[in-house]
């Protein structure tokens, strides 16, 4: 029987589960490697099966309604002769009752490991293939990947990586490799299916058996139908003009602002009028009067010129009759501060639904509600709740949570790390996630993109966009509510196994997106991907002042899957010019203690320029100046001939010393297209992450520990492997 045939009575017979043998019948269709079986009505004719196949063999129950078949004891393995086979069928027909329609018979395959494969539908980003350990293990081990329908040969072939037990599919206790070609098969087979057909709700192969020779064969199936749920959102999507408009304002109307301090009212003009906005700026309040030496207007209409966008903050049960308003003025746009909306329950979404009703009918784009409102430091347009004013830069940040954003955008000012744009998203009424990724695909100014995310309206419209935008920038994603995992009750392992945090990830990862697992984490990847090249490849040299340091990097590099390579004999002899003979010859390189200033310089060089690399972290370098002003002091203490003013002329030749460092690092990134990364030894209060040389594309980063230098390399390389591996995907379309 062919698929359209079994899902046709399927759905005539009314039931949403296919009997083992449908399943794999539709399964083997798809190209998926089934067992060879038959389906058999009574013990005679599972005899003469038996013998067509050769003993040993297994047999089953067979029924619809049979779908937890070992617990009920309807699986019988190992089956090795005629009178076993017969009783085997007696006690099948004992446990199943009226559930059992026949018998299925087929031969005993052997194989040391046993996989998971499977499908199901997720309801924020639509079907889902999963891969992973197989048999008993699957739940409790839990160890298995996800990729989004439509998966690719390059998404699945990542996957397999992932696993903790990916050295399984290696050769194992004698037996072959698994042959990649029959996973990719198996899951494109899935991904196919559940594009071929929507009723199709979980897939779930399991065991998938690995044979001697490295092969596959599903011996066990489960394919169920019925309504996939849903809680895609779609919104109609907002052009990149619009947000243009929004955050390069020439006029600017304050609503309900307010001459009291610590007032939404007040904070928003202040700051703005602080950050140096040059556009016209107009306030307004019922009261009128004056508001720092300006005149209040008691009415939008009572503003003589016109008007590009209001920021609101007042009460939100008079935002709908201010649309009216805002219509007859001519403005467009709106950035809603005021709260009580949907985040506040069923009663605020429902006026938030109202509201965007209306809005649409007036021609108005919302930002927001619940907004702690944008900055855009190129216009000198700053409009946050937070005072702060981080410099003009390449990096894009959206934020789901105001206050979390307005955190890391005073960080940003701290570190003097460059915003292209910031946005409190607020509850999305109108601009969502996804609208801020189609506008940032095409931005120039944009280099890398920072997203903190506690939700999904549109799943797929997500992945879509943020893959478009990952070919050409990196995505810099932090998800919150990772702890609070929805796990979907199902019938079969598969779904058992899914969760929305688990798919989210997987669907970033196929998106290219590099994860963050920290606050600060994007602000340390942001400042690496918007001042350094890509790796090429995950090879690392490491520059140390201290041993110590060196083996805790190296360990670190090792345990983010980064690789430390040895030093060749001509790297050697380079080396050998500029350290003591009792150097350590190998990599980690530890420069002994050696004090002279241009021995890291020297060194960092011959390291940039090694072939057997990808990057360079140098640890110690740079962040001496504490021990430099202490050690200077000292001396000033104990010799009394020193004059007071000579520390803080022996750290300002220090601090240019480590400029110079700096400066000589970035020149080598130019010429060799190499990360270096650096650790500095301490802090103090003029340390910056970036250190900008004028006239150079890339910065120079250094953090204060090896863990955070590290980890940000290792995502650095993750997300140039996905880079050539899209590529590759390509160009392989454009050969065929």
């Amino acid at each position: 029987m062919k698929a359209k045939e079994i899902f046709e009575q399927v759905e005539r017979e009314g039931r949403n589960t296919l009997s083992e043998a449908e399943a794999k019948a539709v399964l083997k269709e798809y190209g998926i490697p089934v067992v060879e079986e038959c389906v058999v009505q009574t013990e005679e004719e599972a005899i003469a099966a038996a013998r067509r196949f050769g003993f040993p063999v297994v047999l089953k129950g067979l029924g619809v309604k049979l779908t937890h078949k070992t617990e009920r004891n309807l699986v019988h393995i190992n089956v090795r002769a005629e009178e076993q086979l017969r009783q085997a069928a007696k006690e099948i027909i004992q446990s199943a009752g009226e559930d059992l329609e026949g018998f299925l018979l087929q031969p005993m395959i052997k194989g040391k490991r046993e996989l998971v494969a499977g499908l199901f539908h997720d309801p924020n980003f639509g079907p889902v293939v999963m891969f992973g350990l197989g048999g008993i293990f699957t739940e409790t081990m839990g160890d298995v990947t996800f990729r989004l329908v439509p998966a690719e040969k390059p998404d699945i072939i990542s996957m397999l990586g992932e696993l903790r037990s990916a050295a399984m599919l290696g050769p194992f206790r004698g037996d072959a490799p698994v042959v990649k070609e029959d996973i990719v098969q198996t899951l494109q087979g899935l991904s196919q299916l559940a594009q071929d057909w929507t009723q199709v709700t979980e897939v779930d192969i399991n065991p998938l058996i690995v044979t001697p020779d490295g092969h596959l064969t599903a011996v066990d199936a489960l394919i169920v139908t019925g309504k996939r749920e849903s809680r895609i959102i779609s919104r109609p999507p907002i052009p990149a003009k619009h947000l243009f408009k929004i955050f390069f304002p020439r006029s600017i109307a304050f609503v309900g602002a307010s001459a009291t301090p610590g007032k939404w009212g007040n904070m928003l003009f202040t700051n703005c009028v602080a950050g140096g906005y040059e556009g016209k700026i107009y306030l307004v309040n019922p009261k009128g009067g004056k508001i720092a030496g300006r005149e209040v207007f008691k009415r939008l209409a009572d503003i003589p010129d016109p008007v590009d966008l209001a920021i609101v903050s007042i009460p939100a049960e008079r935002i709908i009759p201010l649309l009216e308003e805002l219509k007859e003025k001519g403005i467009r746009y709106m950035i809603l501060i005021t709260s009580g909306f949907s985040e506040t329950g069923p009663q605020g979404r429902k006026l938030e639904e109202e509201l965007v009703k209306e809005a649409h009918q007036a021609g108005i784009i919302i930002l927001g509600p619940n907004t702690m409102g944008v900055c855009n430091p190129h216009a000198k347009f700053y409009c946050t709740g937070t005072p702060c004013w981080p410099p003009a830069g390449s990096i894009a940040l959206v934020s789901q949570s105001g206050n979390l954003g307005t955190q890391l955008l005073t960080f940003a000012e701290m570190e003097r790390i460059g915003i292209r744009a910031f946005s409190g998203s607020g509850n999305e009424a109108m601009i969502t996630i996804e609208d801020y990724l189609e506008a940032l695909v095409a931005d120039t100014i944009t280099k890398t993109v920072v997203l903190y995310i506690e939700s999904i309206k549109d799943g797929p419209r997500f992945f879509r966009t943020a893959r478009a935008v990952s070919r050409q920038k990196p995505v810099i994603v932090l998800k919150g509510g990772r702890t609070s995992e929805g796990s979907k009750a199902a019938a079969s392992h598969t779904g058992a196994m899914a969760s929305n945090t688990r798919v989210f990830s997987a669907a970033c990862r196929q998106a290219g997106i590099v994860l963050a697992d920290q606050p600060m984490d994007l602000l340390d990847l942001s400042a690496a991907f918007s001042s350094l090249p890509l790796p090429k490849g995950k090879r690392v040299a490491i520059m140390t002042l201290g041993g110590g340091w060196g083996v805790v990097a190296t360990d670190l590099c090792i345990e983010y899957g980064l690789s430390i390579p040895p030093l060749t004999p001509d790297l050697i002899s380079a080396v050998d010019e500029l350290l003591p003979p009792y150097w350590s010859k190998e990599n980690p390189i530890d420069l002994v203690g050696e004090f002279d200033p241009t021995i890291p310089m020297k060194v960092v060089e011959a390291l940039a320029k090694w072939e057997n690399c990808d990057a360079v972290l140098h640890l110690g370098a740079v962040g001496r100046a504490y021990f430099v002003r202490n050690m200077v002091r000292a001396i000033e203490k104990t010799n009394p001939d020193i004059p007071p003013d000579s520390a803080e002329a022996q750290i300002k030749v220090f601090k240019q010393a480590e400029r110079e460092f700096f400066a000589h690092t970035i020149r080598l990134m130019e010429k060799y297209g190499k990360p270096i990364i650096g650790v500095r030894l301490l802090e103090d209060e003029e340390t910056k992450t970036v250190t900008e040389i004028p006239g150079y594309q890339y910065k120079g980063v250094s953090f204060l520990t090896p863990e955070r230098a590290v980890k940000t390399l290792a995502k650095m390389v993750e997300y140039s492997n996905w880079l050539m591996e899209e590529k590759a995907l390509d160009q392989s379309v454009v050969t065929e």
